[in-house]
């Protein structure tokens, strides 16, 4: 899988432009139609490239009184028409189901985003008919489709367990039922030298994912998402420790694509974290960069049903990491941009 090869334009001991100068604007929000909430950081794996941390040791997880106050959201605003479920590994975690289902019951696209091998864990090899009975888009972590590749960022025996995954999920109809999407989920390799690349293009990805899985494994999906890794948490970690941080950061920014701006994932979505807290993305949220109302307010999923709108945010706070998702042809939780 050839990465876009390209060179770093700026001085490296220049300064990261600031994002909202190099929009010389504010980016603003979008009316609301995707409630994106992360569960919790408990998972079954470690990925290297985890901007969550997620792992087996972490305890962090939704609680009822906040699983109920989301489900309130989701029942009294129509103007959501996703509900993506993220984690940690969200089929594992408090409040997976009753989300579902009121989600559904309300008629919103349930995303459930899912390492594959989840299935396996013991007590959870229902997940694969339950997700499929009630229509869920399941979005799948494969970030290539070579052996070695998954398994150095994901941990030994992964990419053999996903490829029986996808397997068990092709004979519940998924990749072939129009009513049951599977998306796999491309992400490079984290740099280790200041040979920065950007993502392969998408389609001619795709194209390749789908004639070895399908030559090698008799394994069908739907659409492949090519993201970006962003410099936050584990990735963030290993490019500090390369000092290869700042150059990451100035890699991206001298891709800098404005054309992006108009689709941004951050625009039109709330990202809410296992604590009722709100931010503007996902990647926010890992900062600990809460979203904030015209008046400078930080928000919870309380305060929303309080005020009985889910639209309070004008401007979206951003950080240097927002160069990762508007670089050459942009990034997000949905893959490429443009």
């Amino acid at each position: 899988m050839m990465e876009q090869k390209t060179t770093t334009a700026l001085p490296l001991d220049s300064a990261i432009t600031p994002f909202k100068k190099k929009l010389n604007s504010s980016l603003t929000k979008k009316p609301i139609s995707v409630l994106q909430i992360n569960l919790g950081k408990r998972c079954n794996l470690a990925c290297t490239h985890c901007h969550v941390e997620a792992s087996p040791q972490r305890t962090e997880e939704l609680s009822p009184e906040v699983c109920n106050q989301l489900i309130q959201l989701i029942d009294r605003f129509p103007q959501i028409q996703i509900v993506d479920l993220t984690g940690g590994a969200p089929e594992m975690l408090y409040g997976f189901g009753s989300i579902v289902e009121a989600a559904r019951a309300k008629g919103k696209q349930v995303i459930v985003r899912s390492n594959l091998t989840i299935y396996y864990e013991k007590g959870l090899g229902h997940i694969p008919e339950y997700c499929a009975r009630h229509q869920l888009r399941i979005v799948a972590s494969l970030p290539c489709y070579l052996a070695d590749n998954v398994d150095k960022m994901r941990g030994s025996g992964v990419y053999k367990t996903s490829i029986y995954a996808l397997q068990w999920l092709n004979r519940l109809g998924y990749g072939q039922n129009p009513n049951l999407i599977l998306d796999l989920v491309y992400n490079p390799q984290i740099p280790s030298s200041d040979d920065f690349a950007l993502t392969p293009n998408q389609a001619s990805l795709e194209r390749d994912y789908k004639v070895f899985l399908q030559e090698h494994f008799d394994i069908s999906f739907n659409n492949l998402l090519a993201i970006t890794n962003l410099p936050l948490g584990r990735t963030k970690f290993h490019l500090e420790h390369k000092k290869l941080y700042k150059p990451y950061l100035h890699f991206l920014e001298s891709h800098f694509n404005s054309t992006i701006i108009e689709h941004l994932m951050c625009r039109n979505e709330l990202s809410i974290d296992h604590l009722g807290n709100v931010y503007d993305c996902d990647f926010n949220q890992m900062a600990n960069v809460p979203a904030k109302t015209r008046d400078g307010k930080t928000l919870t999923v309380a305060k929303l049903l309080e005020a009985g709108t889910l639209d309070l945010i004008d401007e979206i706070q951003t950080a240097p990491y927002c160069y990762g998702c508007t670089a050459g042809c942009g990034s997000s939780c949905g893959g490429t941009l443009i």
